[in-house]
């Protein structure tokens, strides 16, 4: 063999065992522990593939990027929050071709919710628990709790005595590092409670496997979360002689729970981001091969399905039914759905449209 070649192989070897040192050795920002997650269920039952999704009219397309929850206001408005910090509003009447900026959080707002006196509180997974009042002014409401900082203000909901009950996804890993918590696969996530009369905000629950998507009952007695990656749901009581017990409500579930809204009819819709993942699941007994994903550029990492996927479920976790678009074309990767008693309207973490599906469609 001449000289070339020999080089050239010579190189590539070396090449070979650094990206092996690397992919071995190199230090990465996750402590990974072991999970064996149970097996996907089957989608039978009301998890039956559907279509229903498909039939929604799409409102804003191609106009915003991220608008991750929905909320819908004392004017009839529908309210979202974008990928640049925007919070901005439609009007589903008029042809929901043009929104309205109505402030910049200057973060990333995702949950919202209006309350009592009109005022939207928002979940900014950057700054925080924010307000936001009728002129557009944006206020801090709360940072941290018990003297741990929020890492990651993910969902909120807002009951009639004015109280919000929000979540802290992770206190390890923020925005944009969501997936490190995934393959860490440790308890960072918060259910909280900030009491407007005194400013305070305490811990209800902690130990949350990336604590989402939060809803209240119909009769606040309890308030639902969601642990993203142990697919399922959590119940917390505040009332009644169960109080301040945490249970888990839906477990196994055949996605990735994000926001849950309850719905105009006292059940609650529960949003999953996308369907399992397999690759994910196979990972996740070994932290070892978890850790080299970490060292990995994203883009080499287990990619969520398109898919879009909307459960209806009670307040003790039955699923009643599902709303799909298998093929992820129409939406897809739905994590906000609220609706008005005619409409229900559907956000997407990544999307750039905002669906509308008149509730007559939903069986």
């Amino acid at each position: 063999m001449n000289s070339a070649p020999k080089r050239i192989l010579l190189g590539l070897g070396a090449l070979l065992a650094v990206l092996l040192l690397y992919l071995l050795f190199w230090p990465t920002p996750v402590d990974p522990l072991a999970y064996n997650p149970p097996a996907t269920p089957t989608m039978g039952g009301p998890l039956q593939k559907n279509d229903i999704l498909r039939d929604s009219r799409l409102a804003l397309k191609g106009k915003i990027r991220g608008p991750e929850d929905v909320a819908i206001g004392p004017d009839g408005m529908v309210y979202t929050g974008l990928e640049d910090g925007s919070i901005v509003r439609f009007d589903p009447a008029t042809g929901s071709d043009q929104a309205e900026t109505i402030a910049n959080t200057g973060g990333r707002p995702l949950g919202l919710q209006f309350g009592p006196k009109g005022d939207l509180f928002v979940a900014d997974g950057i700054k925080g628990l924010l307000r936001l009042d009728a002129s557009g002014t944006v206020d801090v409401l709360s940072t941290g709790a018990a003297g741990i900082p929020f890492g990651f203000t993910d969902h909120l909901d807002v009951a009639s005595n004015g109280k919000v009950y929000f979540s802290d996804a992770s206190q390890r890993f923020g925005v944009g590092k969501y997936l490190y918590d995934l393959l860490e696969a440790r308890p960072h996530g918060r259910l909280l409670e900030y009491d407007p009369g005194t400013g305070q905000t305490r811990v209800l629950q902690d130990g949350l496997y990336f604590a989402n998507g939060v809803a209240l009952a119909e009769d606040e007695s309890f308030v639902l979360v969601n642990e993203t990656y142990r697919y399922r749901v959590g119940r917390y009581w505040l009332k009644g002689p169960r109080v301040g017990e945490w249970e888990i409500v839906a477990n196994n579930l055949p996605g990735f729970p994000d926001n849950i809204a309850r719905s105009s009819r006292g059940t609650f819709w529960l949003c999953l981001f996308t369907v399992r993942n397999p690759t994910m699941d196979a990972l996740h007994p070994s932290p070892f091969l978890k850790s080299i994903v970490s060292r990995l550029p994203a883009f080499l990492w287990p990619k969520p399905k398109p898919y879009g996927l909307v459960l209806e479920i009670d307040g003790s976790g039955n699923i009643l039914q599902s709303l799909q678009d298998p093929t992820g074309e129409h939406l897809k990767e739905i994590t906000g759905a609220r609706d008005d008693g005619q409409n229900l309207y559907l956000g997407s973490l990544h999307g750039d449209r905002i669906g509308i599906l008149e509730l007559t469609k939903v069986p």
